[in-house]
């Protein structure tokens, strides 16, 4: 995605996500087939152990697989519902600094979301991204599950 892009995406986001927003959540790239999400320690998204507050990390965690298969579905062309059923997290060092969270692993959604419209049952996928920081230490280690199904018509 370009610059432009990106900048109008994370502009836009003070409407769609604003507490993301807010606390500083903003998309670094956006691929076909991965997803970077940054967030940088601040006033706004700190702990009292002046770190990144664990829920901050937890919606820039949750953002490079939620968006990267929000684009999958959109770009399928069918009605296909996404729900978030399940997290984990497990954080490691103290999130100081500007942390990255990537998923790189789109063709997994290409075939999830290829597997819902053939098969027309709920499919699932465990999403796993790390918190990196400026050092490329891991800082947390976040996994949720998603499902998704493809809609069905109505018959009026």
């Amino acid at each position: 995605m370009n610059k432009f892009a990106l900048f109008f995406r994370n502009q836009m986001s003070f409407f769609w996500l604003p507490s993301a927003w807010f606390c500083g959540v903003r998309v670094h790239s956006l691929e076909n087939n991965s997803c970077t999400v940054r967030v940088k320690h601040g006033w706004l998204n700190k702990n009292p152990f002046n770190s990144l507050f664990w829920a901050v990390q937890g919606m820039a965690a949750e953002m490079p697989g939620g968006l990267l298969l929000q684009e999958k579905i959109k770009k399928s062309g069918h009605s296909i519902a996404m729900l978030l059923i399940g997290s984990s997290s497990n954080f490691t060092k103290k999130a100081v600094g500007k942390i990255l969270f990537t998923f790189e692993d789109g063709k997994e959604l290409d075939k999830l979301v290829n597997d819902a419209v053939v098969t027309k049952e709920a499919q699932t996928i465990k999403i796993n991204t790390k918190g990196i920081d400026e050092n490329g230490d891991v800082v947390s280690d976040f996994s949720f599950q998603w499902s998704i199904k493809l809609r069905s018509k109505k018959k009026y």
